[in-house]
């Protein structure tokens, strides 16, 4: 008897050449090794054994050769060490967007905002009859002249202002945005990784706003005892430390980069996983990590408040589902009349992403 197995056809697969399906899985290897290449490509070999990823016509050799040759990779003189390069950098990124966006499309999280059409600088799919005072780079001209001749006939073609449909835009506001990222040492406690999805998140974002809307601005923050400042293309590379969490110094940092920026639209998306429970007071750290501290939490809920006065709301991504840890969030987002998200890691892009779409979106009047 002959017995027959179905399973998911995917066509991109058998078009993607043996270099781009290990380019792919490669790409997604280094988020988890913090950007080390020798680690990623040890990983690699591993699931080549298991899974039979190349076979004798492409093996493992040629891959890593290729790597090198199309500049994805490159090699320390002095050590003969591996790193990878800024094209690298790159990729990994747009595999983060495309990764996060391909979810949106399958599986939309709960979208509530309302879209509305206006005179803006955005194409979308409707159009509306004429009206005075639309510009003539608004009219629909195909669908204009459809309208005449069904409205007039063909023999003897002529157009009134009737016919004229108008294709609606939306405008796209400019924004100044900072992410913070928490660092501490949480994000990888209790089993769970939770700072690899928050860098895929951010390596995302960062490709979305630099292709897509080039005229905002994007400053990543990440913070643990202290707070700095980190470039793009230093994401890959961001590990979790021996850190407390300083929030205080994640919000102070961020609206200093925000008040130097000159977009009239400021925000800030903040995801962590717990509670603040550091301070810096001069040179010394003042440190609590059993429950709630009052004088961390007045110092946090009052940068909240001071964000609130400058129109810079903060939107928080809460990934631990704590229900002590939900009520600091809601206290704090009640402080800044901003936003909170309690997400599992696998819906965190697809929050971020919503929230982030729907307020470049505004009604123009």
């Amino acid at each position: 008897m002959r017995s027959i197995f179905f399973g998911k056809f995917n066509p991109d697969d058998n078009q993607k050449s043996p270099f781009d399906r290990l380019l792919s899985a490669f790409t997604q290897l280094l988020t988890y090794t913090n950007g080390d290449a020798t680690e990623a490509l040890q990983w690699l070999t591993e699931l080549d054994k298991e899974y039979q990823l190349t076979d004798d016509e492409y093996g493992m050799g040629d891959f890593i050769q290729e790597l090198r040759e199309r500049g994805y990779i490159k090699e320390n003189e002095q050590d003969g060490s591996l790193a990878i390069t800024g094209k690298t950098e790159q990729t990994i990124r747009k595999s983060a967007l495309e990764e996060i966006f391909g979810k949106m499309k399958k599986s939309p999280a709960g979208e509530h905002s309302t879209r509305r059409p206006g005179q803006g600088d955005e194409l979308n799919a409707d159009t509306r009859p004429y009206q005075f005072g639309d510009s003539v780079e608004q009219i629909d001209f195909t669908a204009s002249i459809r309208n005449a001749q069904i409205n007039h006939g063909v023999e003897s073609f002529n157009m009134y202002q009737d016919d004229l449909e108008i294709k609606e835009t939306d405008f796209k506001a400019q924004t100044s945005t900072a992410l913070m990222i928490d660092l501490s040492h949480s994000m990888i406690l209790y089993g769970e990784d939770r700072i690899t999805p928050a860098k895929k998140v951010a390596m995302a974002l960062s490709e979305l706003i630099t292709t897509r809307y080039p005229k905002d601005t994007l400053d990543i923050i990440v913070f643990g005892n202290d707070a700095w400042q980190i470039e793009i293309k230093d994401l890959p590379y961001l590990q979790v430390g021996p850190y407390h969490t300083n929030t205080v110094a994640g919000l102070e940092m961020a609206m200093d980069v925000l008040r130097r920026r000159r977009n009239p639209n400021k925000q800030i998306f903040m995801i962590t996983d717990g509670k603040p429970t550091c301070l810096k007071i001069g040179s010394q750290y003042y440190k609590n990590s059993y429950g709630l501290d009052r004088k961390i939490l007045n110092r946090t809920l009052n940068l909240a408040a001071q964000c609130k006065k400058l129109k810079i709301p903060i939107t928080t991504f809460m990934v631990a589902t704590d229900p002590w840890l939900q009520q600091f969030v809601q206290e704090f987002t009640e402080t800044n009349n901003g936003k909170a998200f309690f997400s599992g890691l696998d819906k965190l892009g697809q929050f971020l992403f919503h929230d982030f779409e729907s307020g470049k979106r505004k009604l123009m009047r």
